[in-house]
């Protein structure tokens, strides 16, 4: 009965947001799937890889196609139980489906601790980044506040469900560029579909450049996430 009120509401709040959004201005609608692997090398040290397309969902009109393509790579260490340090590299596939558009190079330092309440963990991530295309290199700097919990119970077992929600605020700075100002806010929900194996589906609403000409943003979120 739990899961039904869940599903049910969460149908609504789809609903709902769908056709706020739909009547904004400067709307702009995608749908992001990613596949990705954790992989634990020693106990303190893993790595992430992750594959991912964006998709166009809404641009002026319903049009459904393909925006880019990106291959990341993580490396994190631990540096006690609950903060870790990663390095990060990617690549964005843009030119491929865009021609008046540039391939990009981005390069990501990040640092995350965690803390728990009872069944809750709390998450503060911080990132720079640098975004490296062939006619400009832009700054980016990130702060994410994110929490988690299972929907049954204390402890998430296989075959139960969880929320993942967040925000998070983006400073972007280039050169002879006007400083840009980004707001997220992120709700997922996933299932533990196996111990190693998690599947997530939720949306992504984005506030772009709000300090000048706001873009309005939302993402359709699908991903599938294996660890070893």
């Amino acid at each position: 009965m739990t899961m039904y009120c869940i599903r049910k509401s969460i149908c609504v709040f789809c609903f709902f947001m769908g056709n706020i959004v739909l009547g904004q201005d400067n709307f702009t609608g995608f749908w992001e799937s990613d596949i990705a692997l954790n992989y634990t090398v020693f106990n303190n040290y893993s790595h992430n890889f992750k594959v991912s397309q964006r998709s166009y969902t809404y641009d002026e009109k319903l049009d459904v196609r393909i925006r880019q393509i990106d291959l990341v790579h993580f490396s994190n260490v631990k540096i006690s139980g609950n903060q870790s340090i990663a390095l990060g590299v990617q690549y964005r596939f843009r030119n491929t489906f865009e021609a008046d558009r540039e391939n990009e190079l981005r390069f990501t330092q990040q640092y995350n601790i965690t803390s728990r309440s009872r069944n809750i963990r709390f998450g503060h991530r911080v990132r720079s980044e640098q975004r490296i295309n062939k006619s400009l290199t832009t700054h980016r700097f990130r702060y994410r506040f994110a929490l988690d919990f299972p929907l049954q119970g204390e402890q998430l077992d296989v075959g139960e469900a969880y929320l993942v929600t967040s925000t998070e605020s983006l400073l972007s700075v280039a050169r002879a560029n006007a400083s840009e100002y980004d707001q997220r806010f992120t709700a997922n929900i996933g299932w533990l579909l196996h111990e190693n194996t998690k599947l997530q589906a939720g949306l992504e609403y984005r506030f772009e450049d709000y300090t000048h000409r706001t873009e309005n943003i939302l993402f359709v979120l699908t991903s599938l996430v294996f660890s070893l």
